[in-house]
Formats: C-alpha cells, sequence, structure tokens
C-alpha cells in the first residue's frame, strides 16, 4: 500500500493554500500534479544537458539524445510494449487519436464501411471519427451505456460486424469512471478484421495497462495526466501498422534523404516525429514513469479504488447529490460525478473553491454522454496517489456547507 503523507511531501503544490484554505485539489481526471523528481528533471535538463536531438556529435547533443531515447524505453517497458520504435512522442492523447484517423483510417475506410466507437467517449474519440466517417461515406456507431453505466457488450457484439474497420473506445471513462471489458472488446474487433484504438488517458496512469496483455493495435495516453509535463503524450501502434502508414506530418528528422523531386522518410519512430520533438518534457515523463514505477501500478490502482470507494459513500450520504456512474468502485477508475438536485454545478465549484476544493465542473469535454442524463453539467471529484480520505470528508462537510447558504438563501 501506499504511504500517502510521504507520497505528498513530493508535492510543492500541495502546501499551498488557496483562498485561505490548504488545497484539496480532486481534478486528477484534468490533470495531475508534479512530484519534485519530475520537477527537478525539467530544470536539471535545461540547466545540464539542453541541445537538439539525433543531429549533432558534439557532447549536449549526445546527452539529450541519449536522454530523450531513454525515456521512450522507460515508457515502452512501463505499458509492455514490444518494441521502442512502437512508441510514438505526440503532443497529447488527442494528437495521437487523430494521427491514426488522418493516418491509418484515411488509407483504410471505404464508403460502406463503418467504426465503432462509445456513447461515453471524450470529445476527442468522437470527433476525428465524425469527421472521417462524414468523408469517406462510412458510418459511425457506438456502443450504448446502460443504466449503471457500464457498455452494453451484447449490443456491441450486434454493432461490431464485417464492413467494421475500426473500433475505438475508452478503457475508462473520464465521467463516468467506468472501466471498459477492453479485452473482450478487442476480441470482438479482431474476430471482424477490424483494428481497435484504446484511449488511455485515464487508465494508464491509474492501472497497470500490458499493451501486449489487451492485444490492442492502438493505444494513446497523456503524461499530464500521470504526473508527467503537460504537451507531451504517447500514441503505441503495432509496428507492422506504423510501416504501413503514411506520415502524419513533414520535415525535420522524420526524412531520411530528400531530393528536389521527392523524399524518403526515416525509420520508426521518427517517421512520425516531424520537426524538433518535445525533447525535455518526453524527458521528464520518463521521470514520471520512474515515480509511478516505483510505487507500483497495482499500489496506485488499489489506493484509487479505497479513496473511490469511501467517496461514494461519503457523497451519497448528502440526499440532494445524484452520483452517476457505476455504484461498485471495483468497476470504475478513481472519478465520481455528481449533481445536486437545488445547486447549478458551477455554483459547487465555485463555493467550493472559496474553501481551497478544487473539483471539476462543466460536461468534461463528453457532451453527449452527460447530456443523455438529462442535465447540461455535472460536478466531478477525481482521486490520484496524494489524495486523502480526510480530503473527501472536507468536499463532502464542502458540499453541506453550500448547501445551507443556498437554503437560507433561498429562505429569504
Amino acid at each position: 500500500m501506499l504511504d500517502v503523507q510521504s507520497i505528498r511531501q513530493d508535492f510543492p503544490i500541495l502546501a499551498r493554500k488557496v483562498n485561505g484554505n490548504p488545497l484539496v485539489y480532486l481534478d486528477n481526471a484534468a490533470t495531475t500534479q508534479k512530484p519534485r523528481q519530475v520537477i527537478r528533471t525539467l530544470v536539471d535538463f535545461y540547466q545540464q544537458h539542453n541541445a537538439n536531438v539525433h543531429r549533432g556529435v558534439h557532447t549536449l547533443s549526445i546527452e539529450s539524445t541519449d536522454l530523450y531515447e531513454e525515456a521512450r524505453a522507460k515508457v515502452q517497458r512501463f505499458i509492455n510494449a514490444p518494441v521502442p520504435e512502437s512508441v510514438i512522442w505526440t503532443r497529447n492523447t488527442s494528437e495521437s487519436i487523430n494521427l491514426v484517423a488522418y493516418t491509418w483510417a484515411r488509407a483504410n475506410l471505404q464508403a460502406g464501411d463503418n467504426v465503432v466507437t462509445t456513447a461515453m467517449e471524450h470529445h476527442s474519440n468522437i470527433v476525428p471519427w465524425q469527421q472521417l466517417t462524414r468523408q469517406a461515406c462510412a458510418e459511425l456507431r457506438y456502443i450504448p451505456v446502460d443504466d449503471d453505466g457500464l457498455l452494453q457488450m451484447d449490443a456491441a457484439a450486434n454493432l461490431i460486424d464485417e464492413r467494421t474497420r475500426l473500433v475505438a473506445a475508452t478503457h475508462v471513462s473520464n465521467v463516468l469512471g467506468s472501466i471498459t471489458p477492453i479485452h473482450h472488446l478487442t476480441r470482438l474487433a479482431h474476430s471482424a478484421g477490424a483494428v481497435i484504438m484504446v484511449d488511455a488517458a485515464q487508465s494508464v496512469p491509474h492501472m497497470p495497462v500490458d499493451v501486449q496483455a489487451i492485444d490492442c493495435d492502438f493505444l494513446a495516453f497523456s503524461a499530464h495526466k500521470m504526473l508527467g509535463p503537460t504537451g507531451i503524450g504517447v500514441l503505441y501502434a503495432r509496428p507492422e501498422l506504423l510501416d504501413a502508414m503514411p506520415p502524419f506530418m513533414y520535415g525535420g528528422d522524420m526524412i531520411i534523404e530528400v531530393t528536389y523531386e521527392d523524399a524518403r522518410w526515416n525509420d520508426l519512430p521518427y517517421k512520425f516525429e516531424a520537426g524538433t520533438p518535445n525533447i525535455a518534457d518526453a524527458i521528464a515523463t520518463g521521470a514520471a514513469v520512474d515515480y509511478l514505477s516505483n510505487l507500483g501500478m497495482e499500489n496506485v490502482q488499489e489506493h484509487e479504488r479505497q479513496i473511490t470507494e469511501y467517496a461514494l459513500r461519503r457523497i451519497r450520504e448528502v440526499e440532494a447529490v445524484t452520483v452517476f456512474g457505476p455504484h461498485d468502485a471495483s468497476l470504475k477508475g478513481g472519478v465520481v460525478s455528481f449533481v445536486h438536485g437545488n445547486i447549478h454545478p458551477h455554483d459547487l465549484g465555485t463555493a467550493l473553491d472559496r474553501m481551497g476544493i478544487a473539483i471539476r465542473t462543466g460536461h468534461h469535454c463528453a457532451m453527449p454522454l452527460v447530456r443523455s442524463y438529462g442535465v447540461v453539467a455535472a460536478a466531478r471529484a477525481s482521486f490520484y496517489i496524494y489524495n486523502t480520505k480526510e480530503e473527501v470528508d472536507l468536499l463532502v462537510d464542502g458540499i453541506l456547507e453550500v448547501e445551507r447558504y443556498f437554503a437560507h438563501a433561498g429562505a429569504k
């Protein structure tokens, strides 16, 4: 199990006060805080090693290249990818998904084909497929969600057919927290001759993820949701698929030879990494991977399960609150979305902020899903390795205090 109090000492921001109150940070599904180890790595790179990669024979360039490629290898081992070349650096999960849409999918999707996704996707895993299927005269299908916030796998089996070319699914919903039975979905996709794209933005930071065990074809995630910096993400893909895919962007190190008439592309993974890459943030992502690996991802997952289980019980004690998604913490990640029957989520979030409590409010970039519950916005508390049950108590006490304030104001 995690020594949470010791972990908290590694995060400088957790010592600050917001509006005169100790910070209670419960917005981890949006982005996570950074430990000193990651911050120091960024500073050390710029102070000691800063140089461009792959292009120089001088000491700084060699050091920079070694650190950059070492970070790639750390990510490879973290998700058990078969080779480092199957790990592509991108800006974020959204860019990783768009890379697949603009390269593999454009080359393989034809009129009459279909792409299957789910009703609980982030916009980043809906809109690219909407645009692509419209351009290709193909169909976009959605696997529905049941009343408990779980995918209807019987419906999935019917929706995925011989004309399905791609299945695009979240591993963990950023709104409901629901964990997709991704192994089952992968088998359905492959049985139909389709490939599967996994949005792992909310799973890789929170649980052990093994791309070879999942047997997925593509998997995307972002560093900033797993203690790393913003502006850096990962696309994992099977090497044979990457070999066959055209480049996403052109220029710089993705080219091995250029004439005035034509160009030849570099080997993997550089074919998909045009221009000067985000060197420092890639290296800092390696530091974040080290931090999580030292904790043990099984321990991370179990800590979040316990916090989520406690949060579900405490938040349901507020009678006016409705919680969305699975009620069993073993079926979900560390996300609890809810609405208060008498207080708009934005009012609730603003009032909690005055107490130093940071939650998310809105449609969480999953507007169709949130609206399917008959609301336009929801409040969301999301947890990570440094959160405690005491912070959950502060959240619930804060909700009750806001409730009393609005009741008193209404009585006047």
